[in-house]
């Protein structure tokens, strides 16, 4: 099993370093409604990339897949358009799967599905409280191609201090098995690289295996474009990621269930030293 690394951006040359580095999907990020009112004063990200951005990655991808990210469900404003308008901009772009954010009932994803109308696959991405906790009637939804816990939301809305605490604790565990139960792909949070972030992806990817997951983000501490200017550089960084990644993961795949319970627990005691 080879995990579907995922990264964020609205750069169509960085997009074909990482297709040509062997990134699976393209993420390209529209999410802003009610995101900085969550988020205030934390060291997120708020992307705020348009339709046309996602038009022009497509273009230019002969691989990987454009996976785009629209807003929360929500109606049509004086400044901006309904998530129906979003999704057809999104569609008419070329999106091969469509992220729905922070939602919160079964009304709501069934609002998002029929949007899509099986135009591009669906993706939910679990990151508020209340979905967790409506999670059973939201997955006796048809229409549901693959699913997402977002690490960062859902310990904000837990009262968490640390993103990661919520893997630690195992309630991504539980939300892991409801999704398995519908034979439902998943992946969770974001990855630095193997050695990098303040829980190093050596750590992170274990746990990827251990509860069988299918895909990942590659986060800001894998590649921060912002950082790296020098487009060589920016191509060596995410060669020699992914590599160390793909050959992390061929290790991971001969491992017996001591080593992943071993790794929990040194994941476990990294979360609790950082959050204290």
């Amino acid at each position: 099993m080879s995990l579907k690394l995922m990264y964020i951006t609205n750069r169509t040359d960085v997009a074909l370093i990482a297709e040509s580095a062997g990134v699976d999907r393209i993420f390209v990020d529209l999410e802003y409604i009610g995101k900085n009112l969550r988020q205030g004063g934390m060291d997120t990200v708020q992307n705020r990339h348009t339709p046309s951005d996602a038009a022009a990655i497509k273009k230019v991808l002969t691989k990987s897949e454009l996976l785009v990210r629209v807003n929360p469900i929500h109606d049509a404003t004086n400044d901006y358009n309904s998530t129906e308008d979003e999704i057809n901009e999104v569609v008419n772009a070329g999106a091969d799967i469509i992220m729905l954010p922070y939602f919160k009932t079964a009304a709501d994803v069934k609002r998002f599905i029929n949007a899509v109308n099986g135009r591009a696959k669906t993706m939910l991405l679990f990151e508020s409280a209340a979905s967790v906790e409506n999670i059973d009637s939201i997955l006796a939804l048809d229409g549901i191609d693959e699913a997402y816990i977002g690490l960062n939301d859902l310990s904000l809305d837990y009262g968490r201090k640390f993103l990661f605490s919520i893997l630690a604790d195992g309630t991504v565990e539980k939300i892991t098995e409801k999704f398995k139960e519908k034979n439902l792909s998943f992946g969770f949070g974001g990855m630095a690289t193997l050695d990098g972030g303040a829980l190093p992806g050596k750590k992170v990817l274990p746990e990827h295996y251990a509860l069988g997951s299918t895909c990942v983000i590659l986060s800001r501490a894998f590649c921060n474009t912002n950082v790296i200017q020098d487009l060589d550089e920016i191509k060596s960084t995410f060669e020699n990621g992914v590599k160390k990644i793909r050959e992390y993961e061929e290790f991971c795949s001969k491992q017996n269930e001591e080593f992943f319970y071993d790794n929990h627990c040194e994941l476990q005691k990294i979360v609790e030293e950082i959050c204290n």
